[in-house]
């Protein structure tokens, strides 16, 4: 296991990153090591990403000096999204099946957490996104057909997509995160633009389902101080609540979005005119 910290940057000390300095703040570039999990702690709303990728033994999720508590879990929700092959996550020896793109929901207060990959040769891959709770919920397991499903874009402006919602008010009780999947239709490159902030909480990206030699051009930054990072498959983004999230890929991709913060309104967001954008 190895953690990685990564603090807060003001909007103004960003605006002055060169690539390598936006990289190293805000790309992830290895979660999925074979045989270990991978963390990283984000100071911004204490948000904790990771990737597990168990082989022929289980792995156990740690609990790194950085979370301040016995347990990883004693006072953080998890949610769980595979994005391998088929596995189980274990739950104080409840087992959950979680087939690709699968999410479940792991409540405050669990003391073991197991991953495991029903065969190495194509093992599962376990994105993990974690934030602080006050409260336990149900541990909840929600198959990618029973997500909430929202159709968005059009072929015209190469952004149709497929919005999932999984774990989201209404659907799945958490106290902060919420967290889905979208994954756009042949033919389209283009999400979330126009763009649009929410400084009521921070979010993650992982991008997915990239062919070795595609790319994601992800925008970022204040609305008129934008900048942006080249993605390759399985990477992700920390995004703070003052920049813009969207990106364009070489080809269709999928990417999984989760948000932390005192919100939880998937609909409050602050658009921004493509007028303003700089």
């Amino acid at each position: 296991m190895t953690i990685a910290i990564r603090q807060a940057s003001h909007p103004e000390a960003a605006a002055a990153f060169d690539t390598a300095a936006l990289r190293r703040h805000f790309l992830v570039e290895d979660l999925f090591q074979p045989g270990r999990v991978e963390l990283v702690y984000w100071h911004t709303d204490r948000l904790v990403i990771g990737g597990a990728t168990p082989l022929h033994a289980p792995l156990m999720l740690p609990t790194p000096k950085a979370i301040g508590s016995d347990t990883f879990l004693a006072r953080r929700e998890l949610g769980i999204c595979n994005v391998g092959g088929a596995g189980r996550v274990i739950c104080e020896g409840e087992p959950h099946r979680l087939e690709p793109r699968d999410m479940l929901y792991v409540a405050m207060g669990t003391r073991e957490v197991a991953f495991e990959s029903f065969d190495a040769e194509k093992p599962a891959k376990f994105y993990l996104l974690s934030t602080p709770a006050h409260a336990r919920h149900k541990t909840v397991l929600v198959r990618e057909e029973e997500a909430n499903a929202v159709e968005l874009g059009s072929q015209e402006q190469a952004n149709s997509r497929t919005l999932r919602q999984y774990i989201i008010p209404g659907r799945v009780a958490s106290c902060q995160l919420v967290m889905g999947l979208t994954s756009l239709k042949p033919g389209n490159v283009w999400n979330t633009m126009p763009s649009h902030v929410h400084d009521r909480r921070c979010e993650a990206y992982l991008y997915f389902d990239l062919a070795p030699d595609a790319r994601v051009f992800h925008l970022m930054g204040e609305p008129a101080e934008t900048r942006h990072l080249v993605v390759a498959n399985e990477q992700a983004i920390l995004s703070p609540g003052w920049s813009i999230h969207s990106g364009c890929g070489t080809a269709a991709y999928s990417f999984i979005w989760a948000m932390g913060g005192d919100n939880q309104d998937f609909a409050d967001m602050d658009m921004v005119a493509m007028a303003e954008l700089r």
